[in-house]
């Protein structure tokens, strides 16, 4: 099967859950027998510069790899103008002249049986995969995108910005409903997501399949829980779900929680991080502006915090974690499309006292850390194998291309 992925922005390096996730699917499907060409964007916010000619080996099981440059900076001038237009913001800084021009230049040099679109922001290039090629174009969708922004605003208290990100999320939705049944395939990340879309009006084929790993690449190291007790954040520090949460946790939480235990530390890392977070200086927290290897880091503590209350989709950085056999404390929305149960295989935290509850039981012992992280790491390998999710997903792509009527 010749398949062509779309990608809204380079997949290296791989510490970011998009990243993560169109890796490990594009290995595990070129694994079972697939060849997968690659077209991504090289964006202005996440551009990828190799230090040599050479493409990184984590990317050598792509036949092809193509990427076209793309500005997609948020501007202040952009963002006014968009006031007055009815195109979504968050679309149109992904719309390029140059990437359509790449985009027909591979269809007319290459049959493809699959074209699939990794997320909505590929939307906009399907009047041109379809004038210029007869393959079943499949939406990959990692989120519900407007959910995400409508979460987002919800939870905004600077009443302009929070109008103005709810005017944004509107327009995002109705963008991403009118687009819904232009898709020959909708593959969900997950059950929640594909029932969601489903009440917005999708009627074509579809599935509900996860992020996968390559459990070999994950290797539990469980030193870290003869230490003392400390927690650890890591992720992308320019997606807003993050910053949010991040600073909900330091501003709200950590300071109690260091008041009840002083000896508690924590360490959280990201790229692109902003100001206010870069340049914390609070007692018993250390911020890393990067890390050469995400696993070492979470490795390196017991417990990974994804005090999240906006997203959709799945959070990609828990899987990891948990496979790592790291202890996970997250919220509600955070374990969404996540079939763990609390204090069997996760912990859940949607209030200060919460943390401070759960906290308090990891030092009086009612709280086998160890043994908790263990479980983690067996619900991944039992629920989240990339090589079967893989199969699962080709044998669907393959009735739709044997019987288009199946659609």
């Amino acid at each position: 099967m010749k398949i062509l992925l779309l990608c809204k922005k380079f997949p290296y390096p791989l510490k970011d859950g998009e990243a993560i996730a169109v890796n490990q699917l594009s290995k595990s499907l070129t694994e079972n027998g697939c060849e997968v060409t690659l077209l991504a964007m090289n964006t202005s916010r996440h551009h990828y510069k190799s230090k040599s000619n050479l493409l990184p080996k984590e990317l050598s099981h792509f036949k092809e790899i193509h990427s076209v440059d793309v500005d997609n900076k948020i501007t202040t001038w952009g963002a006014l103008k968009n006031l007055f237009s009815a195109e979504s913001y968050h679309i149109s800084r992904f719309v390029s002249d140059e990437f359509s021009k790449k985009l027909i230049e591979i269809l007319s040099n290459n049959q493809f049986d699959i074209i699939q679109l990794e997320t909505l922001y590929l939307a906009p290039y399907l009047k041109i995969i379809k004038d210029n090629s007869d393959a079943t174009v499949v939406m990959r969708a990692h989120n519900i995108e407007h959910e995400i922004w409508h979460r987002i605003s919800n939870q905004i208290k600077f009443i302009p910005k929070k109008i103005y990100l709810s005017y944004l999320a509107k327009k995002l939705k109705r963008f991403e409903i009118e687009k819904l049944n232009e898709y020959d395939f909708l593959v969900a990340i997950t059950e929640r997501d594909l029932e969601m879309f489903k009440s917005l009006g999708y009627k074509n084929g579809c599935l509900a399949t996860p992020v996968g790993f390559d459990l070999k690449e994950y290797q539990p190291e469980y030193s870290a829980f003869n230490k003392d007790l400390n927690l650890s954040f890591i992720g992308s520090l320019d997606w807003m779900p993050n910053i949010e949460g991040l600073r909900w946790f330091l501003n709200e939480t950590w300071p109690v929680l260091h008041n009840r235990f002083p000896n508690l530390k924590f360490h959280f890392a990201g790229r692109n991080a902003p100001k206010d977070l870069a340049n914390i200086q609070m007692p018993g927290v250390t911020f890393y502006d990067s890390v050469s290897d995400s696993k070492e880091f979470m490795l390196g503590h017991q417990i990974l915090i994804v005090p999240i209350f906006a997203g959709s989709g799945i959070r990609v950085k828990i899987l990891e974690a948990m496979a790592l056999g790291r202890v996970v404390i997250t919220s509600s929305i955070g374990l969404e499309g996540i079939p763990a149960k609390h204090l069997e295989q996760v912990i859940l935290a949607n209030t200060v006292e919460d943390y401070i509850q759960i906290i308090q039981m990891c030092y009086d012992g009612k709280i086998n850390l160890l043994r908790l992280g263990q479980s983690a790491r067996n619900f991944v390998l039992n629920n989240f194998d990339s090589s079967k999710l893989a199969v699962k997903l080709l044998n669907a792509y393959q009735k739709v291309i044997d019987s288009p009527s199946h659609i």
